[in-house]
């Protein structure tokens, strides 16, 4: 394509300010607020909503790099001059839009859907923002950017994708970890991946500060979301889930939330569908949190009049065990644009509503039990209507959480009824002996089935 698009990036509070985007700058040096990515609409808006429509699905899944890529397929709307060659890219995205149709018919849902973002390379959406963040990390080295490492502060999954894209892009990587809050699965991947990986005797916003203070040597590159180089990979969750649907936008979306870079990408990439003229309105938004880490939910309760970071409680949602969440500003901002609610979820709720999920065929991570959760409440206060077309952003594969599936299912989590627990029966090697338990099971099975219809 000869036709050339900008991109930079911009103040969100509207001071003016703007920056190439191989600078190194994750705050505006006039008023130190976030930036996001601005692209020049009107040399985009120069082709139709068919053309883009058009080009998008031509590449889509293909092998022709990068543009077999869910983000790189869409590049004129993430990064537009980027080197091909500097790409660092694992064929991320395409993940399945999932009819959770025995879910719903539990729920009287004839039209839910969960977004199976774990089924990417590093078992979660993360990725979607990271082979952005590193692919221009990795051009601006070629440009001459004296960067020796990237860096992130993580409670599991930014710290996993990072090491991996960093390490097939051979630029080292510097993981900041929360001793003993994330699960085992999450700790071994970026060690796996040859990741510096420092085990801190904090929680995640202390993680944070610390990363902060490091990336003030300008050698050492910023990846967490306050880099809006992330939010431009993650925002192209709404633009293939739009797509899956045949260019149609859904009624609502529902994401959990702990740094609310996630929300926020979600909202700028139906925003920018609509500003394509490819969608003719706006999906409504659920953002859903912990009840043990919830601060956005506070302010929500108070139409974001106020926000005070608030200590975050230990969650089985650890990764987004957050209290004081960089952008929240970000956050607001879309969720007001966005006719949000926002819900919480307790402990119980959400590792029930993930088993319950489990029942009928998904493998849900503790987050998108938190999802689940604020769906049934909200459904249950008939404030979303079973008729929408609902989907539920899942953000991780629940492989990276075996601990707590495990400890549900052995009733072994504190607090937890466990109320879909499903534990081994333990038996003698006996053929007469397990017929007969494997008919009453058959009798219990068949008495909940017609329960539940």
């Amino acid at each position: 394509m000869t036709q050339k698009y900008g991109a930079v990036f911009k103040c969100i509070a509207g001071c003016g300010e703007e920056y190439p985007l191989d600078e190194i700058v994750y705050r505006c040096k006039k008023c130190d607020a976030l930036l996001e990515v601005a692209h020049d609409t009107e040399a985009l808006q120069r082709h139709d909503a068919a053309y883009w429509k058009e080009l998008f699905d031509s590449r889509a899944g293909t092998t022709r790099w990068p543009y077999g890529s869910g983000i790189w397929s869409k590049k004129e709307w993430v990064i537009p001059d980027i080197s091909d060659d500097n790409i660092v890219s694992m064929y991320e995205g395409n993940t399945n839009l999932f009819w959770a149709k025995r879910l719903g018919d539990t729920l009287g849902m004839k039209d839910l859907w969960i977004k199976m973002c774990g089924t990417s390379h590093t078992g979660s959406f993360k990725d979607l923002g990271m082979t952005v963040l590193v692919s221009m990390v990795n051009e601006m080295i070629r440009r001459g950017k004296k960067i020796k490492a990237v860096a992130c502060a993580s409670t599991g999954d930014t710290s996993a994708a990072l090491s991996a894209y960093a390490a097939y892009a051979g630029i080292p990587s510097i993981v900041f970890l929360p001793r003993n809050k994330i699960s085992t699965a999450q700790l071994v991947q970026p060690i796996s991946n040859g990741a510096i990986v420092l085990s801190l005797d904090t929680d995640f916003d202390g993680c944070m500060e610390m990363v902060r203070e490091l990336t003030k040597d300008e050698s050492v590159y910023l990846a967490n979301s306050m880099n809006s180089l992330r939010i431009e990979g993650q925002k192209t969750i709404s633009i293939e889930i739009t797509q899956q649907f045949d260019w149609e936008a859904p009624d609502v979306v529902i994401i959990p939330g702990g740094n609310l870079g996630n929300v926020s990408a979600l909202g700028s990439g139906f925003r920018m569908l609509k500003d394509m003229g490819i969608i003719n309105r706006l999906p409504r938004i659920v953002l859903a949190q912990a009840q043990n880490a919830n601060p956005l939910y506070l302010s929500y309760l108070k139409n974001f009049e106020s926000f005070e970071p608030t200590p975050a409680k230990k969650t089985l949602a650890s990764a987004i065990q957050i209290g004081d969440p960089v952008s929240v500003k970000k956050a607001i901002k879309i969720l007001k644009e966005f006719d949000c609610i926002v819900e919480q979820a307790s402990e119980e709720e959400l590792a029930d509503a993930a088993a319950a999920a489990d029942r009928t065929g998904t493998f849900c991570c503790p987050h998108t039990g938190v999802a689940l959760a604020a769906m049934i409440k909200l459904l249950d206060k008939k404030i979303l209507s079973p008729k929408d077309r609902t989907i539920v952003i899942s953000t991780a594969h629940g492989l990276k959480f075996t601990e707590f599936k495990t400890g549900y299912h052995e009733k072994s989590l504190d607090g937890i009824m466990g109320k879909y627990a499903n534990a081994p029966l333990e038996i003698p090697a006996d053929a007469g002996i397990i017929r007969d338990t494997l008919e009453k099971e058959f009798s219990r099975l068949s008495g909940r089935m017609q329960k539940s219809r």
